[in-house]
């Protein structure tokens, strides 16, 4: 897809989560608007490896959704590009429904559990060592929240990863600067977030997490990097985004809208 393409693809997967989560009155849509670009950009911006008929494809690229509670938007791009059935959408958050509020292993192109923060940085770190054992070309892939870094977990897999080489994992952290109810810089600061990565010995970038062109010129190339180090992509994002009420307001980690609010989301995300 070109960078239009991805940012009207952008849009209407944000149309789509707020349908789900207005639907079920429940999940996280702060957090699922402000990484969709970076999805979007992931599975339609030529940047993994990956087929819907064989989810379990060995040479497959692995992606892991640390920040399980955004699941909404992962649920919307493995429906529209195949892995299950679009319809499956209609039943997220229902009893019986295999679209829950976390996702899990049962999920085709779901790699793991996830969603206790603090985990998905380590069991991506695994997956690249035994990739990296198994001499496989598989690169392993984690979107991380922000707040989630606050996690000593994260920060012991990031030096897990930089000591064993792990060239082949590449962390993308979700900086929209919040957390469940406070900005990650009031309640326990992050910054300099970069030199912290830098410092535990990983090839350090920032982007611009809303620009596609930023995005896909940071992933792009993650595959064939002559660095021997692990990749960590610092994507400056607003929590929210896409809707302008819900934007950078910390009150929309877990609302859910409704009566004007939802007209007026509905009205910001129509595709032109």
């Amino acid at each position: 897809m070109t960078n239009e393409e991805m940012s009207r693809k952008a849009r209407w997967i944000r149309r789509q989560i707020l349908e789900m989560i207005a639907a079920s009155r429940r999940g996280h849509i702060g957090g699922a608007f402000s990484c969709t670009d970076i999805l979007t950009v992931l599975y339609y911006g030529e940047c993994m490896r990956f087929d819907p008929r064989r989810p379990q494809w060995p040479e497959r690229d692995r992606f892991l959704l640390s920040k399980g509670h955004s699941c909404v938007a992962l649920y919307v791009i493995l429906a529209d590009l195949g892995f299950f059935p679009f319809s499956e959408l209609q039943s997220y958050c229902v009893e019986g429904s295999m679209l829950g509020g976390h996702p899990d292993r049962h999920i085709p192109g779901v790699e793991a559990d996830t969603g206790s923060l603090g985990h998905g940085l380590g069991i991506a770190a695994g997956m690249a060592l035994a990739g990296s054992m198994d001499n496989k070309e598989y690169t392993t892939f984690a979107l991380l929240g922000d707040g989630e870094c606050h996690e000593g977990s994260v920060w012991e897999a990031a030096m897990f990863a930089a000591h064993h080489r792990l060239k082949n994992l590449v962390a993308i952290v979700d900086r929209n600067r919040q957390c469940a109810t406070d900005y990650t810089e009031d309640c326990n600061a992050l910054d300099p977030l970069p030199n912290k990565w830098k410092s535990f010995g990983w090839d350090t970038m920032e982007v611009d997490g809303h620009s596609m062109g930023a995005i896909a010129a940071a992933l792009r190339p993650a595959r064939n990097r002559s660095s021997d180090r692990p990749l960590v992509i610092i994507a400056n994002t607003i929590k929210g985004k896409g809707v302008s009420f819900m934007e950078a307001n910390v009150s929309w980690h877990h609302g859910i809208p409704s009566g004007r609010e939802l007209e007026i989301a509905r009205q910001e995300l129509t595709l032109e």
